[in-house]
This record gives C-alpha cells, sequence and structure tokens, in this order.
C-alpha cells in the first residue's frame, strides 16, 4: 500500500498517552491523595523519588509486575489501607484530550498511519487506554508491559517504526516527557513536547499538514 505524500512528507503520527491523550491526571492524582488524608503531592514523590516506589513503577511499567501486585505494594507505601484497584480509583477523574483524540482521527482519515507508544502501568483491574476510549484509536498500539521494555530505551521506537513500516525521517513524535524525546530525534523522527501550553493539536496538525480539531467540527 502506497501512503499519500502530505507537503511535508509525513506518514504517521505517533502519540504518547500520559499527558498526550488525558488531560487533568495531576488534579485526579492529588485530589485523590487529599481524599485519603495524604499530602497531595504523595503520588508523585512515592512514585517518582521513594527508592521501592520508584522501583516497583519502573517494574510495572516494564510488565515484571501486574497492576494487582503493584496496588498492593504501593498502597502499603503510601499508607493507604484499601488497596484494590488502587490505580483505577487514582485515575477515577482523569479525562480524555478531546482535541488530541479528534487530531489523531483527522490524521488517520488523511491517510497518516498512527500509533500509541506508551509507557503503560497495568491493564487489570484498571485499563486506562480502555476507560479513557484510545483503545482502538491509532492503528498500532505499542505497551511497554507487553514489550518489556520501555521509553527512553531506544528498542521500544525501534519496534513501533518497524510496525509502522516506515523510518523514523517519516514521523512525527509527541510526548510530554522531554527524555522521551531523545531517542526519537535519534532515529530521525520529528518530535512535539507536550509541556502543557494550550494549541497543541493545532501545533501538531500544522506540522502534519492535517486540519487541526476546529476546522473539522
Amino acid at each position: 500500500m502506497t501512503l499519500p505524500s502530505l507537503p511535508n512528507g509525513y506518514q504517521a503520527l505517533i502519540l504518547d498517552f500520559v499527558g498526550v491523550l488525558t488531560e487533568g491526571v495531576r488534579e485526579s492524582l492529588q485530589g485523590w491523595c487529599v481524599k485519603q488524608g495524604l499530602h497531595h503531592r504523595a503520588w508523585g514523590t512515592t512514585l517518582n523519588h521513594h527508592p521501592e516506589g520508584r522501583r516497583l513503577y519502573l517494574e510495572l511499567e516494564a510488565g515484571r509486575l501486574t497492576q494487582q501486585e503493584w496496588n498492593e505494594s504501593t498502597a502499603s507505601l503510601l499508607g493507604v489501607e484499601e488497596h484494590e484497584n488502587l490505580m483505577g480509583r487514582a485515575w477515577a477523574e482523569v479525562r480524555p484530550a478531546q482535541d488530541m483524540v479528534e487530531l489523531a482521527l483527522a490524521a488517520r482519515r488523511a491517510g497518516l498511519k498512527t500509533a500509541l507508544l506508551s509507557n503503560s502501568f497495568g491493564l487489570d483491574p484498571y485499563d486506562p487506554y480502555r476507560t479513557l476510549g484510545v483503545r482502538e484509536l491509532c492503528e498500532i498500539t505499542v505497551l511497554s508491559e507487553i514489550e518489556g521494555v520501555a521509553k527512553p530505551d531506544t528498542e521500544i521506537y525501534r519496534r513501533t517504526l518497524k510496525r509502522l513500516g516506515l523510518p523514523g525521517e517519516k514521523c512525527v513524535f509527541v510526548d510530554d516527557n522531554p527524555d522521551n524525546l531523545l531517542p526519537a530525534q535519534a532515529l530521525g523522527m520529528t518530535t512535539v513536547l507536550a509541556d502543557g501550553r494550550p494549541g497543541l493539536a493545532s501545533r501538531v496538525g500544522d506540522l502534519l499538514g492535517v486540519p487541526g480539531p476546529a476546522e473539522n467540527r
């Protein structure tokens, strides 16, 4: 199959999940912490800075720990009694980023290939992709827990390109973590940092040559 030749030459859009296809993650996690009587930053501190909490989350991302196992261990670190569906309860207020969802759909309509490349955090009991309605959004889904390797390891980017059947130069990659952009750039991809500023979908749409969400309504 010959892909369409857009004016800028891109043939694929690769999207991260958290911070790109989602909205309200920080607010949901901090709100949950407050409801539990914890410091509002307890979730982020435990997962990112506590040695054991960080180890557990990296094991979860790489698929070496199930979400159920992670829930139990991390609830203990947080000092929370109820560990059942800990991830799902903390993520309860997260919403899909509708403008980016619309952009992905517009890219597909324009004939571009689309891929979801995510450092995942378990699918059972809480499946964030299905819950937020983006499980089938992209033609190709590459999840770290299934691959056994996570961003920023170059291997997961290579696998994504292989499944797209394209060189990096034909792809635009969007992620909210600057560290995750570097390997993509090394493979020739054009990268966009989702830095929280408004208008991300429009900026990416302009880069691709695909009409932005407002132009598709």
